[in-house]
């Protein structure tokens, strides 16, 4: 049951391997998770996008619904004060606009607001449709 002086020693170095071969697994395995959290971070911040976009259309069907109700192509000042207010209560830094009837009689509803997540200098971002009312 002796063992020869070089079986000690590959034993050794073999269980400096094992560890290392731990470590390399560890932060193999850690670069795979950074990776998913960031994935998930640009997931959520997708869906938030998409949710304003949303609420930036249905704004803007609404002033239009509006408009063809009163069969007017100009909206009226309270019912446009109205919902501007409300576009800037839905929307981060939210405004909205309808322009005048152009000669062919189309309006053009424009929904500005910039996310948070933003800087200042970044361009808006913006939602417009245009109606033709006869």
């Amino acid at each position: 049951m002796n063992s020869s002086p070089g079986s000690s020693a590959r034993r050794s170095t073999s269980r400096g391997f094992t560890l290392i071969e731990v470590l390399v697994s560890l932060l193999i395995f850690s670069f795979g998770v950074l990776g998913l959290v960031g994935m998930q971070a640009k997931a959520i911040q997708f869906g938030v996008q998409s949710e304003d976009r949303m609420r930036a259309a249905l704004l803007a069907d609404e002033m239009v619904a509006s408009m063809w109700a009163n069969q007017s192509t100009t909206p009226g000042t309270t019912t446009l004060a109205a919902w501007q207010q409300r576009v800037g209560t839905a929307l981060p830094s939210g405004t909205g606009a309808v322009s005048a009837a152009d000669s062919s009689g189309v309006v053009t509803v424009t929904i500005t607001w910039r996310p948070p997540s933003r800087g200042s200098t970044s361009p808006a971002n913006s939602y417009l449709t245009q109606v033709a009312m006869p």
